[in-house]
């Protein structure tokens, strides 16, 4: 019975930490109020630490990754059935939200408010601007920003493909790289230390601030993205993972999701959760090929969370304006918005913003529904952001899977790092 306990406590210690920090932050919330704006200093600086982890990690870890990986084949497969993966999973989340919503519809009692100045400058340019930016940047110095993630990702990844194709003569640049993966996974082993404290403060102010926005004309669309999302959690993300790996598929994603899970839903932000994610990939026993590059790239690419927002935000300004979301035309466009905002738009600085003038623009909206559908974008955030950041793991199987790949035992490596 000792030994159990100690290894219940070295597999669970750091989560019920975690869990402890951020029950005392949510009570913090409830009952002090007040106070709350004291803590997030506190909440900010440990995000601040994750995301100037976060650049170098995913530099190292991709460009590693591709690097070792043996064989253009391999390589191409991860892409093909990552890419594959991505839009299936989407399109789930976007027709399994459009069948929720025509069995639960919200009424039309909304109020359509004066529209604010939110939206960005940004999102007058063309597309094919905007298309430039979300690739690309114009200085190596801007690639270092997390606010041009995608663009940092793609130069990560060519780095690795020019290490494979430089053969021997790249060998001192590969051991730089392999290196400078395992230094960063230490650090971020040592950020993570600091969760309990960070995501607790975090949490204290999101129930403070955030909570009594909760009620009022809102409550019930924001209500229903809730419990939809919450059943989408639990029941596809287990049905991917049980397609993935059966049910030892389904036991070690869940067994590995609680992290990923909280950082999610505290920090409101895939990128701060993407560490814990490539932790948790490894405890799954996702090859680290795989999880190198779908994770990073799912980061930005692949949001769960996103597309049943989108969903429901086209809903509601369909409603405001007049319109039948379920006519059969408004249903296709609805699917093919969601898609395109949360593969192209997510990776766009204020990418939220660009999917709400896209969905003014093709349905021929009243400007004035933009700040309703705003409102509830920012209330349904933590609850997104979750579905966003831990199906990037579960996407991670899949994909896996239909590379003919296998999972590695988690026990040998939990042992190794362990000792």
């Amino acid at each position: 019975m000792a030994y159990s306990a100690k290894t219940f406590i070295q597999n669970y210690g750091s989560i019920l930490l975690l869990l402890l920090g951020i029950s005392i932050g949510s009570l913090i919330g409830i009952f002090f109020p007040h106070f709350v704006n004291n803590l997030k200093p506190i909440g900010d600086i440990f995000l601040n630490l994750l995301f100037v982890s976060v650049i170098p990690l995913v530099f190292f870890a991709i460009a590693s990754s591709v690097a070792n990986i043996e064989g253009d084949s391999v390589l191409g497969r991860i892409i093909g059935m990552m890419s594959l993966v991505f839009v299936v999973g989407i399109v789930v989340a976007g027709v399994s939200s459009v069948i929720f919503l025509y069995l639960f519809p919200v009424s039309s009692d909304l109020p359509i408010e004066q529209a604010k100045d939110v939206i960005d400058t940004a999102t007058q340019d063309s597309w094919g601007e905007k298309m430039v930016r979300f690739l690309t940047v114009s200085e190596f110095s801007s690639l270092l920003s997390r606010q041009n993630m995608l663009a940092f990702v793609i130069f990560s990844f060519l780095v690795g493909i020019a290490t494979r194709r430089s053969g021997d003569s790249a060998d001192m640049f590969r051991k730089f790289i392999n290196s400078g993966n395992a230094v960063m996974g230490n650090l971020l082993v040592m950020v993570m230390n600091l969760a309990p404290i960070g995501l607790g403060a975090y949490f204290a102010y999101q129930v403070g601030t955030l909570g009594p926005q909760l009620f009022g004309f809102y409550a019930k669309p924001i209500g229903l993205y809730y419990i939809f999302g919450l059943l989408y959690f639990f029941t596809i993300f287990s049905l991917f993972a049980f397609l993935a790996f059966g049910l030892k598929g389904v036991k070690r994603y869940w067994q590995n999701n609680i992290l990923p899970s909280l950082t999610a839903l505290s920090s409101c932000s895939s990128l701060a959760t993407m560490p814990a994610n490539l932790l948790a990939a490894k405890q799954i026993g996702i090859p680290d090929t795989v999880a190198s590059v779908v994770i990073p790239l799912g980061t930005t690419l692949h949001k769960h969370g996103s597309a049943i927002a989108c969903i429901f935000k086209i809903y509601i300004a369909l409603l405001l304006s007049g319109q039948d979301f379920f006519e059969p035309t408004n249903l296709v466009m609805a699917v093919g918005i969601t898609l395109l905002v949360s593969i192209v738009a997510g990776g766009i600085p204020n990418g939220g913003y660009i999917g709400e003038m896209l969905i003014i623009s093709v349905y021929q909206m009243p400007t004035e529904v933009i700040p309703s559908i705003m409102i509830i974008a920012t209330l349904v955030d933590p609850l997104a952001t979750m579905l966003n950041a831990t199906g990037d793991s579960v996407a991670a199987m899949l994909t896996t899977r239909l590379i003919g790949q296998k999972l590695s035992d988690p026990i040998t490596e939990t042992t190794v790092n362990n000792g």
